[in-house]
């Protein structure tokens, strides 16, 4: 079959099943792209990896009625593309969800971001190519007391993080100061506030953060001083979408300020939304501001195309965390497959519609 131009694929958001609420995810979120995709013009419906069966004719999917304000279930057609929003991973990493996405990617159903990104894998996918190299930070696994302390020799401001994080989640900082009674600093972030926990020697330190970490797999990062704002330092958040031709671009650009006692930038963890703009020129002047933001766009696309090589899977989505340091350079902390909420709004309308625009491009592909 040929499907011109016109065409309106049937998509369904894939999540997982829940016996209080019917289904998980951000209930809000999906509201959203229910309405963003009606309003285009598709079919569109909330479906578990429960209730997804790809041997009959239709599949029980949920729609939300805002007459009732209530989500209520009935049959759709199989979808033509799956939008993949399972929550967690947790639940990806489950045999019986492993399973179905397996038999998506094999079904001729369209289904992009099949997986969360491992921060490890990241990193080693960025590394095989020149131009994405030089972004990331000194990072290596965390293996042994020892290891840590070859790296805090080089790079004597590390962070600590968990391999499969999410919203700043376990993250932790530390400081070697060669010179002090204790030189070991460790400030470990709980929800809003952070302590610091000091120690005279590596073994000490080692116990403590074996205490923090248990057998979470974790990766030592060379910390760099980013640029900041009323000394609270603050980073880039990007959002690269697929558009209707299949082909990566910005669709926005946020900027996040860190809370005056927290060690990232995450909003829950006291951060603020800021516009980016007005921040890159308090410090490096208009005119650099904006050739920044030109490289910080080029530079985004050019991540997620090395992400998406590495990943191995269609990708149509990513959002990504940018660091730019005193002297105006750009690096690359954190990439996530599915992207939270953007608050701006008009990176959020956006974000809705290239939803939509790329999955009609998708089912286009496959049915050629």
């Amino acid at each position: 079959m040929s499907l011109h131009d016109d065409f309106k694929p049937v998509i369904a958001v894939l999540t997982m099943h829940d016996q209080q609420r019917m289904f998980r995810g951000n209930h809000q979120n999906f509201q959203d792209i229910l309405q963003t995709g009606e309003s285009m013009g598709y079919v569109v419906y909330i479906v578990t990896v429960r209730d997804l069966n790809m041997t009959g004719p239709t599949v029980k999917g949920y729609t939300y009625n805002k007459g009732s304000g209530k989500w209520t279930s009935k049959p759709f057609p199989l979808p033509h593309v799956l939008y993949n929003r399972i929550p967690n991973r947790e639940d990806e990493r489950k045999p019986s969800v492993q399973r179905k996405i397996e038999e998506c990617l094999q079904s001729g159903i369209e289904l992009y971001n099949p997986y969360f990104f491992n921060k490890w894998n990241l990193f080693e996918w960025l590394k095989k190519s020149k131009s994405t190299q030089q972004l990331i930070p000194h990072t290596r696994r965390m293996r042994s007391a020892s290891s840590l302390g070859t790296v805090l020799r080089t790079y004597p401001y590390l962070y600590l993080k968990p391999e499969s994080g999410k919203a700043g989640k376990g993250i932790m900082m530390l400081k070697f100061q060669e010179k002090e009674k204790l030189p070991y600093r460790l400030k470990i972030q709980n929800t809003r506030k952070s302590m610091t926990y000091k120690a005279a020697t590596l073994s000490k330190l080692w116990a403590r953060i074996r205490k923090e970490t248990g057998h979470t797999p974790y990766i030592m990062q060379q910390g760099i001083e980013l640029a900041s704002s009323h000394k609270r330092p603050f980073d880039l958040r990007v959002l690269v979408q697929k558009n209707g031709k299949g082909q990566w671009s910005v669709t926005g650009i946020g900027a996040r300020l860190a809370g005056s006692r927290s060690i990232t930038t995450h909003v829950p963890r006291g951060g603020s939304v800021e516009d980016p703009e007005k921040l890159l020129t308090e410090l490096f002047g208009e005119e650099m501001t904006t050739a920044l933001m030109k490289r910080v766009k080029s530079t985004s696309l050019m991540i997620a195309r090395q992400v998406e090589r590495g990943s191995g899977h269609t990708l149509g989505e990513m959002s990504m965390d940018l660091g730019v340091d005193d002297l105006g350079e750009i690096w690359f902390f954190e990439a996530n497959a599915k992207p939270m909420k953007f608050d701006e709004p008009q990176i959020r309308r956006r974000s809705l519609e290239r939803i939509f625009q790329y999955s009609a491009y998708l089912a286009r592909q496959s049915a050629r």
